[in-house]
């Protein structure tokens, strides 16, 4: 138990993160990281190595937060907006909300790879193996989703720059 314990201290953050930033709200990704550790727990005792602690426990929150997803389209149930999602302590960025949106244009899969390269740490020849996928697979959807996100980034500056542009020429005029 005190081993579990330690290894898991190790990545808690970043399980959380990318259960935050996949399922799109505290209240999934918390769910999700404590079946997770509920899961790794008692199965900790198979684990061969310890230094694959970290890549182990990841696949078994990506898949348990895919079932979720599944289980949630099964159902028809909508997605939470992300503009309620609530502020939780262990969220990272302030802009979180605005990091939902704009995972929110993503699909999927290009969300879930996004998120275990930058919130996890993963390159792509360990997603590749995460997902049972080509790397080369991986690496093209991870280049077309920061594509479509640097897309909608620029897309939301010009709205910026024309609303600031048009205050001004309303405030000369």
């Amino acid at each position: 138990m005190e081993r579990f314990m330690e290894l898991y201290q190790t990545v808690y953050g970043d399980l959380y993160r990318l259960a935050y930033y996949y399922m799109g709200n505290v209240q999934d990704a918390e769910d999700a990281v404590q079946d997770t550790v509920l899961s790794a727990y008692e199965h900790f005792g198979s684990l061969k190595e310890e230094s694959s602690f970290r890549p182990w426990i990841f696949r078994i929150l990506v898949n348990r937060c895919r079932r979720t997803l599944k289980r949630r389209r099964q159902r028809e149930i909508p997605v939470e907006d992300v503009r309620t999602v609530q502020e939780s302590e262990h969220t990272g960025p302030e802009s979180q909300t605005e990091v939902l949106e704009l995972l929110g244009i993503l699909n999927e899969e290009e969300r879930l790879i996004v998120s275990l390269t930058v919130f996890g740490g993963y390159k792509g020849r360990e997603i590749a193996r995460l997902l049972h996928r080509n790397q080369n697979t991986i690496r093209s959807k991870y280049w077309r989703a920061l594509k479509k996100l640097e897309q909608e980034i620029m897309r939301g500056q010009k709205a910026e720059t024309g609303k600031g542009k048009s205050r001004g020429k309303e405030v000369q005029g």
